[in-house]
């Protein structure tokens, strides 16, 4: 039953993303291509899907739930690409064998002319606009949100930590919801913080609790008020399980975080997130099957405006 259901959300995700179209902008004399999936009433939500280094936006388009979401759902889903794969974000510091884009990219002023142009053009509703993404994607979407929280209603960042870099440049204009989504058993991102086990890891991350109370602090939440919920699994064969830590805040300004216990560097889902997936788990970790990632996001976002 397991294998046909995912079966039909690699279908379903293929017919929806079949209905998006490329296209380009420029910032600063660099085209700067994007992948957009636009409803038929608008103005629509619109979520900025951030992919993660070394993919593409068309990697989030056929191994997320992002384009079915759309579809069923009558939103605006963009799928930017970065430059050389990869995101400027607040980090200047890389994992070896691992480039990031050509120096002096400017992502944040990119992303903010894509979220102004939909807006413009009446494709987005400007009061409903969120960001989210995964690994690199997921720093990126931190940096948006410290940059340009004017632009957006929430945030989501996944399988991604702060480092001191990242945290004494960010300055939100506003608080904005967040949510957090890290596995413990992750090797380039560690969930205790520092170095992670690969290879291609970065130094000096912050653990997420360290991350997770950073954000609590932007937003007012009480540092000692939280509720932990196990939620149940899915498959018995899963090798993580999925606790979901909510936070007191003030209205308006979550905080949560999903700790995917067990879980790799890695986009939980109901369907692989890799081509190659036993590749992937031996060298990023096993993928978590008790939530789909993009839906658990997209039912935050929701709820956020």
């Amino acid at each position: 039953m397991r294998r046909w259901l995912q079966i039909a959300t690699f279908v379903a995700a293929l017919a929806a993303g079949s209905a998006a179209s490329a296209d380009t902008i420029d910032i600063n004399g660099v085209k700067r291509s994007y992948t957009a999936q636009l409803p038929a009433r608008k103005p629509a939500p619109l979520v900025i899907v951030l992919h993660g280094k070394t993919q593409r936006g068309a990697d989030m388009i056929t191994r997320t739930a992002w384009p079915q979401i759309a579809k069923r759902e009558g939103l605006a889903v963009v799928f930017p690409d970065g430059l050389n794969n990869a995101w400027a974000d607040a980090r200047t510091k890389a994992g070896p064998a691992l480039r990031g884009p050509p120096a002096g990219t400017d992502d944040v002023a990119f992303i903010a002319k894509l979220v102004e142009k939909l807006v413009a053009d009446g494709t987005a509703d400007a009061k409903r606009v969120y960001v989210t993404g995964v690994s690199n994607g997921g720093a990126m979407a931190m940096t948006l949100v410290c940059a340009r929280a004017d632009l957006f209603a929430a945030g989501a960042s996944v399988i991604m930590n702060l480092t001191d870099e990242a945290a004494v440049t960010c300055h939100p204009s506003r608080p904005l919801p967040m949510l957090l989504m890290n596995g413990t058993a992750d090797p380039l991102v560690p969930y205790e913080g520092g170095r992670g086990s690969s290879y291609y890891a970065a130094d000096g991350f912050w653990s997420t609790d360290e991350t997770l109370a950073f954000w609590r602090r932007l937003n007012g939440c009480d540092a000692d008020e939280a509720t932990e919920t196990n939620l149940p699994a899915r498959n018995a064969a899963d090798q993580s399980t999925v606790t979901r830590i909510s936070s007191r805040c003030p209205t308006g300004h979550d905080v949560v975080l999903y700790r995917i216990n067990g879980g790799g560097h890695r986009m939980p889902g109901f369907a692989p997130d890799a081509r190659f997936p036993r590749v992937a788990t031996k060298l990023l970790g096993p993928q978590n099957g008790a939530i789909d990632g993009a839906e658990t996001i997209w039912s935050f976002f929701s709820q956020s405006r």
